[in-house]
């Protein structure tokens, strides 16, 4: 039933909103009650995978194609990045392959021409690159081809030396020498529109209609082709020379007849010449080569469980990261004081202050994980992981300077820009909370709300805090808030044969609880736990305690009644404005509805809080001593 080849394709999704892998154990010797899972009529085979529209983020698992009586693979409109794995030719009695609206990447395997039996192909809108395979032509019984709103280059491999007529659905009087798609005799339906071919429409696909091939750029002089100054940009692609033998051999003789009627110094000229060129070219290439050896692996063994012997290839993105600052562990280290300097540490990371030379101050989260436990998969993760996190840029969000990869010894890193007044926990429960006056927590509650509205709307896709609480709230100097993920690692530690379990906060006396980490992590949770922060906040109680419970149910008492709301400020704070505490009440109340589809957006809570809440002196306070000194403490 190839249950494994399931769990491996589970494995490789590490965002599933939803829940709709949720019922895919593996411990179940039987996936044919699993969701979007059809099997035969006998039960014995796995004949179809259905899960469309459902925002799976991750990577296709190359074990897919071990599942061998498959007919139909549909997992259309969901966040998969990455290539298509070359494996996925091996479904000799594949019918349907739909992996359209997705975020795939790299160019189309030509194994994909292996796929014998299948009728439609849909790979539209994707980040695909590079030419289109001319041995699709071989897919005698494709009778669907969606490619269009990629970055597919080159021609369309589509030609014929002979003339032929075409019926309204692409079948052929003769197909002699027949080359590329005009050898798919069963083609009906193809779009290739809104990519970058070049060339010019192909007569042998004439009959499908004028739309199927706009935005391009190929030679007709239709208007809805690309303009030439997209076109320019687009990377060329070489493709090999195909040549008639005779022809060939007639360029070779005219070759030689030519060089024999050269003069000798001018034979002698261009021998010195190419052998000054082909060493500068080997040294060009060797020092590539070099280059390439510095860089991450685009390929990486992933280990399977010991039922498993043979290893799978895993292929890995190689653009994921090329825009991402990579530090040596040498660097790292010498920042950071041979890693001396722990200002950190959990089951799961430690975290070491440094400064970069003639660089800001930094924070050098390292993951504490072995080797022998890193698979493949889970460098893919990581590799996600750096790359979603560099893509943060808002004063109200960790930055993210860099990272470390390294195989000896091994090493996984992220370098932050290190936020120099500790976490907003710290200071709210270890006695620092003295320092957080009513008008500074009022300040760093608007910067986290303008935060969590860029993450929610002003990012595509939108990012996630994995556990907003106030230890993910960084402060710098003047009290600013840095939204930082530093929770994500459990997310790729959790898929960690060592670690899955036991991960998670141990011997503090008020803790957030573990069943709250399996919280899935998406916007309307980060906004309850928005709503969670604020009472945090005000009230300077963490969010559970053994012995009280937790803070929410503790609070919603008061949260609607101004005569009782003056309860849920901390009792350190001798002066806070009620005008303030009644807004934050409110939208506690909004951030925490039992119906998730009636909380509001970030950017309605954000405008809420930035309009209403005053931060300048009020007149009461110039009156008042008391509030004259809080003030001090927050400027």
């Amino acid at each position: 039933m190839h249950v494994w080849a399931l769990t491996a394709f589970k494995e490789a999704i590490y965002e599933d909103p939803h829940m709709v892998l949720s019922s895919w154990n593996a411990l179940d010797a039987d996936p044919c009650g699993w969701s979007g899972i059809s099997c035969s009529f006998a039960g014995d085979h796995v004949v179809k995978i259905n899960v469309t529209g459902y925002s799976l983020r991750g990577f296709l698992a190359p074990e897919l194609g071990q599942i061998k009586f498959l007919q139909q693979l549909i997992l259309h409109g969901n966040n998969l990045i990455g290539i298509i794995p070359k494996e996925l030719g091996m479904l000799k009695y594949l019918q349907v392959l739909d992996l359209g609206a997705n975020q795939l990447t790299g160019p189309i395997p030509p194994e994909i021409a292996n796929l014998i039996s299948v009728i439609k192909i849909n790979l539209q809108s994707n980040g695909l690159t590079g030419s289109l395979p001319p041995e699709l032509g071989n897919l005698k019984s494709l009778q669907e081809l969606w490619l269009d709103r990629n970055r597919l280059q080159g021609s369309v491999p589509a030609s014929s030396s002979s003339d032929f007529t075409s019926s309204a659905y692409g079948m052929y009087a003769s197909n002699t020498n027949l080359t590329g798609l005009c050898q798919a005799s069963e083609l009906k339906v193809a779009d290739f529109s809104y990519n970058f071919f070049t060339g010019s429409i192909p007569k042998c696909l004439g009959y499908l209609p004028s739309t199927s091939f706009q935005g391009n750029c190929l030679q007709n002089k239709d208007p809805r082709q690309r303009s030439s100054s997209l076109c320019d940009h687009a990377p060329p692609v070489r493709t090999p020379r195909t040549t008639n033998p005779k022809q060939q051999h007639a360029e070779d003789l005219s070759n030689q007849q030519r060089r024999a009627s050269k003069p000798a110094w001018l034979l002698a000229l261009e021998i010195v010449t190419g052998t000054m060129v082909g060493c500068l070219f080997l040294i060009a290439f060797i020092t590539a080569l070099q280059r390439c050896k510095d860089k991450s692996s685009l390929i990486i063994p992933w280990k399977k469980s010991s039922s498993q012997k043979d290893h799978v290839t895993v292929y890995i993105d190689s653009e994921m990261l090329k825009d991402v600052v990579r530090f040596s562990r040498m660097e790292l280290e010498v920042a950071c004081e041979d890693f001396s300097n722990i200002i950190g540490s959990s089951p799961d990371s430690l975290v070491y202050k440094g400064t970069v030379k003639g660089g800001p101050e930094i924070a050098v989260i390292s993951l504490c994980i072995k080797e022998e436990h890193w698979t493949g998969y889970l460098e893919l993760y990581f590799q996600r992981e750096v790359a979603d996190l560099a893509r943060l840029n808002n004063e109200n969000a960790g930055k993210l300077l860099g990272y470390c990869s390294e195989s000896t010894p091994f090493t996984r890193m992220l370098v932050f820009e290190y936020a120099s007044n500790g976490t907003l926990y710290e200071h709210l429960h270890y006695g620092e909370g003295c320092q957080l006056s009513w008008t500074r927590r009022m300040k760093i509650i608007i910067g986290i709300a303008r935060g969590l509205k860029y993450f929610h709307a002003e990012l595509d896709p939108p990012f996630t805090i994995s556990e907003l609480n106030s230890s993910s709230v960084y402060l710098t100097e003047d009290f600013s808030p840095k939204l930082v993920d530093f929770e994500s690692w459990k997310s790729i530690l959790a898929r960690s044969e060592k670690n899955s379990g036991s991960i998670g906060g141990q011997g503090a006396i008020c803790v957030l609880p573990n069943s709250l980490e399996g919280r899935h992590l998406d916007v309307k949770g980060n906004i309850y736990a928005f709503g969670v922060l604020l009472l945090e906040i005000i009230s300077g109680r963490p969010p559970h305690c053994k012995d009280k419970g937790r803070l929410v149910d503790w609070a919603k008492e008061f949260l609607e009644l101004p005569e009782a709301m003056a309860n849920v400020v901390d009792p350190e704070l001798k002066h806070f404005r009620f005008e303030d505490l009644n807004v934050i009440c409110e939208v506690v109340n909004l951030c925490i509805h039992p119906d998730p589809a009636k909380q509001p957006s970030m950017q309605e809570l954000s405008t809420i809080l930035e309009s209403r809440i005053d931060t300048t002196i009020p007149a009461d306070f110039k009156a008042s001593s008391l509030a004259w000194a809080e003030l001090a403490l927050s400027s």
